[in-house]
C-alpha cells in the first residue's frame, strides 16, 4: 500500500510503501448510480446534507453565465461555485436534473449520505486499504489500475481532464463531466472507474483528529498540471458533510467465507 512516487503529494501522506493485511471483503464493481440512490431516497424519504443545507458546490463551467456570476466561490478553488438548490437530484443546480444519467455515478453526496445509503442496503464504505487493494487489480505498485502508462497504445482508460484546466476540457476521453459508472475497461479485479470520473468516499478518517474523511480515485476534474490524484495511491479528503459535483462512492462488505472470485465481486445487486 502507498507509494514513493516522486510525482506524488507527500503532504497527503501517500507513502511510504508499506505492507498492509486486509481480511476477505467484497466490493462493488461500480460506483453507486443515480438510479440506485434514487431507490434509496424514494423508499426512505432521506434528505441529503446538500438538500438540508440548500446548496452544494458545482464546477463553474457547467453553469449558465448569470448563475455563475451570482454564486460565491471559495478563494482557494475559484473554479467551484456554491450554488443554491444544487443536490444529487439537480447536480448543476436549478434547471438541471439527472434525466438521462440513471447509470452515471450519483454525485453531490456527502460522506454522511454515503454511509446512510450503505446502511440501508446492509453494506458499508470500504476502508482505504480495501479500496487501494481492489483498485490495484492485482498489480504490484503500478501507478494506475492498468499499469504505469496513462494512455497505453494511445487509448484513454479513465475520465480525467484534457486540455488547459480550468479553462478548456477537450474531452478527448469522450466525456466532459461524469461518465457512466461502467465506462472504460475494468481493472484486473473487474472494478470500473477507480481512476478518474468521481472521487470515492472511504470509511477512514484522513488524518488523526482532522475531522475529515478520506476520498480516493480522483475525478473528471483532475489534470496533471495541478492534481494527478488519479494515481492508485493518491488520496485527499473533505469534511463529512460536504457535497460536490465530482464526489460519489461505492459499497463494500465483510466476507466471512471464501472471497468472491475475480469478476464476481459485486457486494449488492445493481
Amino acid at each position: 500500500m502507498g507509494t514513493d512516487d516522486p510525482d506524488g503529494f507527500p503532504q497527503d501522506r501517500e507513502g511510504p510503501v508499506r505492507a498492509v493485511t486486509v481480511a476477505p471483503f467484497a466490493i462493488d464493481p461500480r460506483t453507486v448510480t443515480n438510479e440506485r440512490f434514487a431507490a434509496f431516497a424514494d423508499a426512505t424519504g432521506y434528505r441529503t446534507d446538500a438538500e438540508e443545507f440548500g446548496w452544494a458546490y458545482v464546477f463553474a463551467k457547467f453553469l449558465p453565465g448569470p448563475l455563475r456570476k451570482s454564486s460565491p466561490r471559495p478563494a482557494s478553488a475559484p473554479w467551484w461555485c456554491g450554488v443554491s438548490g444544487a443536490s444529487w437530484r439537480r447536480p448543476e443546480g436549478p434547471g438541471s436534473s439527472v434525466a438521462g444519467r440513471a447509470g452515471h455515478p450519483v454525485v453531490q453526496v456527502s460522506w454522511n449520505d454515503a454511509a446512510a445509503y450503505c446502511a440501508w442496503v446492509g453494506l458499508r464504505l470500504p476502508s482505504e486499504a480495501e479500496w487501494e487493494y481492489a483498485a490495484r487489480g492485482g498489480l504490484d505498485q503500478a501507478r494506475y489500475p492498468w499499469g504505469d502508462e496513462l494512455t497505453p497504445d494511445g487509448r484513454h482508460r479513465c475520465n480525467i481532464w484534457q486540455g488547459r484546466f480550468p479553462v478548456r476540457d477537450t474531452a478527448e476521453d469522450g466525456y466532459s463531466g461524469t461518465a457512466p459508472a461502467g465506462a472504460f475497461e475494468p481493472n484486473g479485479f473487474g472494478l470500473y472507474n477507480v481512476a478518474g470520473n468521481v472521487w470515492e468516499w472511504c470509511a477512514d478518517p484522513f488524518a488523526p483528529a482532522s475531522g475529515h474523511r478520506s476520498m480516493r480515485g480522483g475525478s473528471y476534474l483532475c489534470h496533471e498540471s495541478y492534481c494527478n490524484r488519479y494515481r492508485v495511491a493518491a488520496r485527499t479528503s473533505n469534511s463529512p458533510d460536504t457535497s460536490s459535483g465530482n464526489t460519489g462512492f461505492r459499497c463494500a462488505a465483510d466476507v466471512d467465507r471464501e472471497p468472491p472470485s475475480p469478476g464476481g465481486r459485486s457486494a449488492s445487486a445493481s
